[in-house]
């Protein structure tokens, strides 16, 4: 059943949800800001904004939601290979600008960024008040890949990533994920589904589930120390 478009105002408060649009899927709300406020507030409510040059700011909330349990992660014989022998350092928080400018840049299949000037500067506010964080892997002192997303309790809800290497941004995932388990979070969301993520191990999980785990776990206070910069152990699962 769909309903209603939401258009928002000056308050940070958004519509619940389960109330956005099965067509297009997960349409919940229009305009607003990219405040800190208003984004710390949507992503406490499952909520992101995706939107390209020349449109409005748009709020999703799809129905499956695209998600890594942090166990399901798919690692191939032949990726377990690349990652114990491989010379890429990964690292954490290093650099958070060159990860967003890396991930905003055109590629060769899509005609367009959508993440725009505006979300950088929104996107980097956030990892000054140590919320959103980026994975970087290095060639040597080159930046070959990476991924960057917002960390709110147990939930890692990833924006976007990039590759300039061979498996350099299934690097950062694999890592990242380690991470996440060994750190007691629940899981990462990845928002809307394609088949390179699927590939990988992720899944889809129906919005309501996705919901009640929010409501569960996005309270849990996160260590100081989880996001300090850092160079992570090389791989040996």
């Amino acid at each position: 059943m769909s309903h209603d478009i939401f258009l928002l105002d000056k308050s940070p408060k958004f519509p619940h949800a389960s109330l956005a649009q099965d067509s297009p899927n997960g349409l919940l709300a229009v305009g607003g800001d990219l405040s800190e406020t208003r984004l710390i507030e949507a992503y406490r409510n499952g909520i992101f904004p995706w939107y390209c040059e020349g449109e409005p700011i748009l709020w999703w909330s799809p129905d499956p939601r695209c998600v890594f349990l942090l166990d399901g992660v798919h690692v191939s014989r032949s990726m377990k290979r690349e990652l114990r022998k491989s010379t890429y350092q990964v690292t954490i928080n290093r650099a958070f600008k060159d990860v967003i400018d890396g991930c905003a840049a055109p590629r060769a299949k899509e005609a367009e960024t959508w993440i725009l000037p505006e979300m950088k500067t929104a996107y980097l506010k956030l990892h000054q008040l140590g919320i959103a964080h980026s994975i970087e892997v290095w060639n040597a002192q080159e930046l070959v890949g990476g991924l960057y997303g917002v960390s709110i309790g147990r939930f890692f809800f990833g924006e976007s990533m990039f590759s300039r290497a061979r498996n350099a941004s299934k690097f950062a995932l694999i890592y990242l994920t380690h991470y996440l388990k060994k750190n007691d979070f629940i899981l990462l969301d990845s928002q809307v589904g394609n088949p390179h993520l699927y590939s990988m191990g992720a899944v889809d999980m129906s919005r309501d589930d996705f919901l009640l785990l929010l409501e569960e776990h996005i309270s849990w206070e996160q260590p100081s120390y989880l996001w300090q910069t850092k160079t992570l152990d090389r791989w040996s699962d």
